[in-house]
């Protein structure tokens, strides 16, 4: 019975920071949450992400300076399929999305040396699928790994080329922004990981939501 409890206030506890950071993001560019995930969920998150086979130099356009990583895309009706197949995203999906959005691009990014960096871009990692699509409705960032001693690696955001918002990376911390933002990662100084989970989360039209995959995984590793 106390394990019942127990998940029964966990599920709350997520309601609760789901319902306050979606709330925010109405109201301001972006938002945040500190201290997220347990420090062992927080642990095994980074140990699966890292030991993943399908971690890669990485696939997305080339804003994206020496990093790594593999991308994930999937619509809701295709959750479950994610959770079965990367057991260890399942806490970060019941946290970070939003139950408006019917398709996401879910991908960790790591960066690891003083050449790190992202170019100022918009996300729109689904036009591979669609040949014209909105910006994500939002964009979530959970850090999962941030060096103590870091020097650059902030998240960057603008609109209308006005400076928005510079977000220090914090360890177990989720991010939501809106997704029509112009974003960067400032250039990392440190030889260290810095690791995040990001996703980006639409809400697309029936007829638009027939061009995306229940559920496919791009990565280098993989033969196509």
């Amino acid at each position: 019975m106390k394990t019942d409890i127990n998940e029964t206030d966990n599920i709350k506890s997520i309601q609760q920071i789901k319902e306050k950071l979606l709330k925010e993001i109405i109201k301001n560019f972006y938002c945040k949450h500190d201290d997220v995930l347990s420090v062992k969920e927080l642990r095994d998150l980074k140990q699966n992400i890292l030991n993943c086979k399908y971690l890669a130099v990485n696939n997305l356009n080339r804003d994206f300076i020496s990093t790594k990583g593999f991308s994930l895309v999937f619509k809701a009706s295709g959750i479950e399929q994610v959770k079965k197949q990367f057991p260890f995203f399942n806490k970060y999906l019941e946290l970070a999305l939003d139950p408006y959005c019917n398709a996401f691009y879910l991908n960790p990014l790591l960066m690891n040396s003083d050449t790190s960096r992202v170019d100022s871009h918009i996300d729109r990692s689904l036009r591979s699928y669609l040949k014209t699509i909105e910006t994500p409705l939002i964009v979530s960032v959970m850090y999962v790994e941030v060096p103590e001693n870091i020097i650059g690696g902030e998240l960057v955001l603008s609109h209308n080329k006005k400076n928005v918002g510079q977000i220090k990376p914090k360890e177990n911390t989720l991010v939501y922004f809106q997704g029509h933002l112009t974003h960067s990662v400032n250039q990392m100084k440190v030889n260290s990981n810095r690791l995040s989970l990001v996703c980006e989360q639409y809400r697309l039209e029936e007829d638009e939501l027939r061009s995306i995959p229940e559920f496919k995984i791009e990565s280098r590793k993989l033969k196509y």
